[in-house]
């Protein structure tokens, strides 16, 4: 995976400041760090989500396992 220096940074930047301009440049960086952030969050969201849906699984599947179990102790004990 290719790794970004420091110089191929400035290049980018610079580049982006001639194209965007100058008074426009920091208007860009707060929207293009907003949309960062909005998209951290929804991740964020959906990581959560599945692992809520996936403990209640282990739950769903253990609280059976000792269902199960317990069935089969009270067969043995008759």
């Amino acid at each position: 995976m290719p790794q970004i220096g420091w110089f191929e940074i400035l290049i980018i930047v610079s580049i982006a400041i001639i194209v965007v301009g100058p008074k426009d440049f920091p208007v860009m960086l707060k929207k293009i760090g907003s949309w960062i952030g909005s998209a951290k969050r929804y991740f964020a969201d959906i990581q959560n989500q599945v692992s809520d849906i996936t403990e209640e699984k282990f739950d769903k599947i253990e609280e059976k396992s000792n269902n199960e179990n317990t069935k089969e102790e009270i067969k043995n004990d008759k």
